[in-house]
């Protein structure tokens, strides 16, 4: 029933504080009618036993001579001790004056030595007469063990020089009632505790049902499940929080609904507007590329703005090439066309045909094999080196290793680095490190399209500032066969 419980689960603490709530409740009613009944018992079986050596001793003792003999002691020892209250007595008088006389009911039980110090000194001492005081000798008593046994003890002394009287009565059989009686109750206890144990788990599994229920609706809602609701039965606060909740899941799907809507809508339009650029763009291309064979020839007034033209014309052509993969990446529509490449060569030719083999050190051993997109993996290392020669220092290494399944390539350059503010950004679509260059070279989606064809091979990219201070290091983490992967994508998953 209690299997599997966590010790920080709600249910165990439900049962937990029930246990807890019944246990005291239980220990507190026992130990009170515990006490209650044991004071009863013993109160009840004293004063009998007291009131009734009482009045023995006025009875019996008192009609004694002044000086009895050892005989008249033991003879009325035997009668009171015969009356029925159960209780063995010992009668101390004086034959003559300063030699005292013992009488007893059963010596053999009962001795003046089994009677308390303090006791024979209470009962021996005389008290002055007065009005709240009639009597100079009172009856005392006391409860004490002999051999582990539970007894009671009284005695009281004969006004005007009679014999002193002791009883001793044995309590065990109280004892042993109210040993039954404490079993008794600790079984109650017990039940009560099991009881509660019970009755908690119940009132758990009423009240933690819906909130299961809730739990699970949370965790569907959180996959994305957005039409997951609640039945809802009933007024208390937890039918309140499923109504609250159902609202709560009704409305988020309505946000996203409107919010998924206008995203595709902007896809659509950068896509589409992608795509109608590019029929001008190729125009502009021919146009520039035949300006810039005559850039020479051209008037020295009109060869620079012949030169922003064709720059700019190349800078629009590869912003709207790196919108239209953004925009294949956002609609799930790139796929990866694997090839069974030489790392080491795939990353000398990146290197030669941008012209970038004076500006970079190759750290590549040959022979270290990978199944990847060659054209994702040229994008992906274009951006890293270029982005490392355009911000950083040279001599921009590169370097090649593997570990395990996975292929490393790793390129750092030796400039001022990237302020701690900028690295979180670094990969951000259209984020610039500088407010106040807004018109660099760069579109702002460089680094972001490497890291997303880094992701459609089932890998990464991070960046970090080297430990020594000394430039910028972007680290390429990929599989070195993403057979898997593309697999999956071929398969929608």
């Amino acid at each position: 029933m209690f299997a599997g419980l966590r010790l920080t689960s709600l249910r165990l603490r439900l049962v937990v504080v029930f246990a807890l709530v019944a246990l005291t409740a239980a220990v507190s009613a026992s130990g009170i009618a515990y006490w209650l009944n044991r004071e009863a018992v013993l109160t009840r079986v004293q004063d009998g036993a007291l009131n009734d050596f009482r009045r023995q001793m006025q009875n019996r003792v008192a009609g004694l001579p002044v000086r009895p003999s050892a005989d008249e002691l033991r003879i009325t020892a035997e009668q009171m001790a015969g009356s029925g209250a159960g209780y063995s007595v010992l009668l101390l008088g004086e034959r003559d004056a300063g030699k005292p006389i013992i009488g007893a009911s059963d010596p053999d039980r009962f001795t003046l030595a089994d009677v308390p110090a303090s006791l024979q000194e209470a009962v021996n001492t005389e008290r002055k007469i007065t009005e709240s005081n009639p009597y100079p000798y009172h009856l005392f008593w006391q409860r004490t063990q002999a051999d582990g046994k539970p007894y009671l003890v009284g005695g009281t002394r004969i006004t005007g020089g009679g014999p002193t009287g002791y009883m001793f009565k044995s309590l065990e059989a109280e004892r042993a009632d109210l040993n039954s009686l404490a079993w008794s109750l600790g079984i109650a206890t017990l039940l009560a505790l099991i009881g509660s144990a019970l009755l908690a788990q119940a009132a758990a599994t009423t009240v933690l049902r819906p909130v299961h229920r809730l739990g699970e609706a949370a965790r569907r809602l959180g996959e994305g499940k957005l039409d997951t609701r609640l039945r809802v039965s009933g007024t208390d606060e937890l039918a309140e929080l499923s109504r609250t909740f159902n609202a709560t899941a009704e409305s988020l799907q309505k946000k996203v609904a409107d919010m998924s809507a206008r995203e595709e809508a902007s896809r659509r339009f950068v896509a589409d507007m992608s795509h109608e650029l590019r029929t001008p763009l190729t125009a502009l291309t021919a146009v520039t590329e035949v300006l810039e064979d005559e850039q020479d020839d051209l008037d020295p007034m009109i060869a620079p703005a012949v030169a922003l033209v064709v720059s700019e014309t190349r800078r629009l052509n590869d912003l709207v090439e790196n919108l239209m993969e953004v925009t294949r990446f956002d609609a799930g529509t790139a796929r990866l066309v694997l090839d069974d490449v030489d790392v080491a060569d795939q990353v000398t030719a990146c290197i030669d045909a941008r012209a970038w083999l004076d500006a970079v050190d190759l750290d590549a051993a040959r022979g270290i094999m990978a199944r990847l997109d060659p054209r994702r993996l040229d994008v992906i290392l274009a951006n890293l080196i270029g982005n490392a020669l355009k911000h950083g220092g040279s001599p921009v290494r590169v370097s090649v290793r593997t570990e395990g399944e996975d292929l490393f390539i790793e390129v750092r350059d030796h400039g001022p680095g990237i302020p701690a503010e900028v690295l979180p950004h670094v990969f951000d679509r259209f984020y610039k490190a500088s407010a106040q260059r807004p018109r660099s070279d760069g579109s702002g989606l460089g680094l972001s399209i490497a890291m997303e064809n880094a992701h459609i091979h089932g890998g990464d990219i991070t960046a970090a500032n080297s430990p020594d201070g000394d430039g910028a290091v972007f680290v390429l983490r990929l599989p070195r066969d993403a057979s898997d992967i593309a697999d999956r994508e071929g398969k929608g998953q």
